[in-house]
């Protein structure tokens, strides 16, 4: 499943640098997480970095509108990593 950002987020700037898949963004009001990119790091984390590193408790739930299984978001890390999908 990727994750989301909600409203709660203040704009900290703690999360887009340490996304390894260059899936967070700033957006129109606050930061945003491209699903198609978000693989929660699985492949190169134990645990979503943003989320670890967020100041604000709930800010980063997954996002319900994207379910993906554990294999899913590594097939997407594999996609990701052997350059299908293009760097932002």
């Amino acid at each position: 499943m990727a994750l989301k950002i909600v409203d709660s987020c203040i704009n900290c700037d703690v999360c887009e640098p340490v996304c390894p898949n260059q899936a967070i963004y700033q957006g129109v009001e606050i930061y945003e997480i491209d699903p198609e990119r978000c693989t929660e790091c699985v492949g190169h984390f134990d645990e979503p970095q943003c989320r670890k590193l967020c100041p604000i408790d709930d800010c980063i739930p997954q996002d319900p509108a994207h379910v993906e299984s554990q294999e899913q978001l590594l097939a997407k890390f594999r996609r990701l990593t052997s350059g299908e999908l293009a760097p932002v």
